[in-house]
C-alpha cells in the first residue's frame, strides 16, 4: 500500500530556520516573542529600541525605554492587543545603560532602523545574550545569539511546547497522564546544524500514538522567509531530506 501523502492539516506546526553563523543571527518564521520570553524568562530587563509599549521605564542617559522582569506579562499582553514591529535586547542592570558610549548608542539606533548591525551586537557593559527583531505580524523574526546553545534551546522549546499542547488536547494522553511526553533536546537540534545554514522548513507531525517526528526540508535561497508559512502547500511537496524522530 502506498504511503499516504500528508496534507497541510496533518502537521502540528512549522518553523522556518535559516542560520548565519558568521554574523551570529538566525532568521525565523513561525516563532513569537511570547515563545522567546517563555524560554528565556530569566532575562533581567529588556531595552526597547523599537516598540509602542506605553508603560516602559525611561533611561535618561540613552533616551531609551526599557522593561524589567516583573513587567514582561504586561508587555506581552499589550503586544498581543496592539502588535507592532519590535526591536529589543536584554541587559542586566540599568546602571550599565549609563555606561554606554555615544558610539554604542548610535549602533543601537542603527540596529532599530536598519534591522542589521555594524558589528556583532553584544556589548560588554550590557552583557546581552540577544538582539531580537520582528515585524508587526511576526512573519519574520531575526535574532542575534551570543551563544549558539541558546538558539538550539529555543528551537527545542518551541517544538516541545507544541507537543505538550497537542498532548493536552488528546484523549489518549488525558487517560494516561503517567506517560512521559517525547522531548526534543538541544543536542538533537544541534545534530542537524548543516541543514540550517541554507534555510529549512521544520515540520512537526505525529508518527504514532506516542511518538512524533520533525521533517526537515531545505528551501531555495531565493525565497522570501516571511512568505514561507503562507506557501506551505508548495513547500511540503518537496522531498523530506531528514527526519528528527522523537
Amino acid at each position: 500500500m502506498a504511503k499516504k501523502v500528508k496534507e497541510v492539516e496533518d502537521y502540528i506546526t512549522h518553523l522556518y530556520v535559516h542560520v548565519n553563523d558568521i554574523e551570529h543571527f538566525v532568521l525565523f518564521s513561525g516563532i513569537s516573542v511570547h515563545q522567546f520570553l517563555r524560554q528565556f524568562s530569566d532575562l533581567s530587563a529588556l531595552l526597547l529600541l523599537k516598540h509602542q509599549y506605553e508603560e516602559a521605564s525611561f533611561n535618561i542617559h540613552t533616551q531609551l525605554e526599557f522593561v524589567v522582569h516583573g513587567q514582561y506579562n504586561r508587555f506581552l499582553k499589550d503586544f498581543t492587543e496592539r502588535p507592532t514591529a519590535l526591536c529589543l535586547l536584554d541587559f542586566t542592570d540599568e546602571r550599565k545603560l549609563n555606561m554606554l558610549s555615544p558610539q554604542e548608542q548610535a549602533e543601537l539606533l542603527y540596529i532599530a532602523h536598519k534591522k542589521e548591525t555594524l558589528r556583532l551586537p553584544f556589548y560588554h557593559h550590557l552583557q546581552n545574550r540577544f538582539v531580537y527583531l520582528t515585524d508587526e505580524g511576526e512573519q519574520i523574526t531575526k535574532i542575534y545569539f551570543r551563544d549558539t546553545e541558546d538558539f538550539k534551546q529555543l528551537v527545542a522549546s518551541v517544538f516541545n511546547q507544541q507537543i505538550s499542547e497537542k498532548a493536552k488536547s488528546t484523549a489518549f494522553w488525558r487517560k494516561k497522564n503517567n506517560i512521559d511526553l517525547p522531548e526534543l533536546t538541544k543536542e538533537k537540534v544541534g545534530a542537524y546544524a548543516d541543514y540550517y545554514e541554507d534555510g529549512v522548513l521544520m515540520s512537526l507531525c505525529k508518527m504514532g500514538k506516542t511518538n512524533y517526528g520533525i521533517e526537515i526540508r531545505s528551501l531555495p535561497e531565493n525565497i522570501f522567509p516571511d512568505e514561507v508559512l503562507s506557501d506551505l502547500k508548495h513547500h511540503l511537496e518537496k522531498p523530506v531530506e531528514s527526519l528528527i524522530e522523537l
